[in-house]
């Protein structure tokens, strides 16, 4: 199972202020039908579209800590602390994630989970030396002993940048990757999660965007996700499934640069896609991820 995680992202309907509506994605619209508004929500064999909760029950816009506690580990990060918390975990989600998270569930009922996403040396040190707070999937990689993917993964095509492309992140980390097509990047992806029963792969290029900084344009942030899900898709090996989803909403409303209420976009490709057709919250994807590959369904 390859899980493309895409922060920031929510379902909503088609209109003038909702680039997924207005923006072209060719290569979901061919998939679905249309573009990956509410008015797609279908499941048919092979393919689940539907949107999913993300408010968990508390009050408030939700937001990232507690979305992607809540995502990553089953255990609803909002209701834990009574609200919704911005940026990364604080100490009390971060025992949730080390206890919970889906990389260790798999290990520890004998499962080969991998995250793809590509880090500097630099980074990884300055978040030893606590001048860095970690996020949500690198505080679960730690806490489940997985190796962290570096420039040399890279080079080979074993790991991908959050940006997709490289160009942002050889900007912002001042390294010297050479830069690949969205496309290039999803088939290395794909080739990736080849190799394991479960590959994540993060990209917050969406809500940078929907935030309005760094430059990123909401339909910047669109193609790459789009080509890139359109190279996993030309290279998937039979039997894999596609799955992905988000924290929160924040791209699909341009008229505010704030998360919304909307529910969040559940996208499954491949042959598990009915296994998924019951969910209503983002709180449910971890357990069901863990519950069909411990139970040893063809990934």
């Amino acid at each position: 199972m390859l899980f493309v995680f895409v922060d920031g992202v929510g379902l909503a309907p088609t209109s003038a202020a909702n680039p997924l509506a207005t923006v072209g994605t060719p290569n979901l619209e061919r998939l679905l039908g249309g573009p990956l508004t509410s008015e797609q929500v279908t499941e048919r064999p092979g393919l689940l579209l539907k949107g999913i909760d993300a408010r968990l029950g508390v009050e408030g816009l939700p937001q990232s800590a507690t979305g992607q506690t809540s995502l990553f580990t089953g255990v609803n990060g909002a209701e834990v602390m009574g609200r919704h918390l911005t940026a990364v975990p604080g100490p009390t989600l971060r025992a949730v994630i080390e206890a919970e998270n889906v990389f260790s569930q798999l290990r520890e009922r004998g499962r080969s989970p991998t995250f793809a996403n590509a880090y500097s040396r630099e980074y990884l040190d300055r978040m030893a030396a606590g001048r860095l707070r970690a996020s949500a999937t690198t505080r679960a990689v730690e806490a489940a002993g997985l190796r962290f993917r570096l420039l040399e993964d890279l080079e080979r095509g074993d790991a991908v940048t959050w940006d997709i492309e490289r160009d942002l992140f050889r900007e912002r980390t001042g390294t010297a990757v050479e830069p690949v097509a969205a496309r290039t990047a999803g088939r290395q992806l794909a080739t990736l999660a080849s190799r394991h029963d479960l590959t994540l792969f993060e990209t917050f290029l969406t809500d940078v965007a929907g935030h309005g900084r760094w430059g990123v344009t909401a339909a910047e942030a669109l193609r790459r996700l789009d080509d890139l899900l359109a190279g996993v898709l030309e290279l998937a090996v039979p039997g894999l499934t596609l799955l992905m989803t988000s924290d929160h909403g924040n791209l699909e409303d341009e008229r505010s640069t704030s998360h919304t209420l909307n529910p969040v976009p559940l996208l499954v490709v491949g042959p598990l896609a009915s296994s998924f057709s019951d969910l209503a919250s983002i709180v449910e994807v971890t357990p069901r991820i863990v519950r069909l590959l411990a139970a040893g369904v063809p990934s």
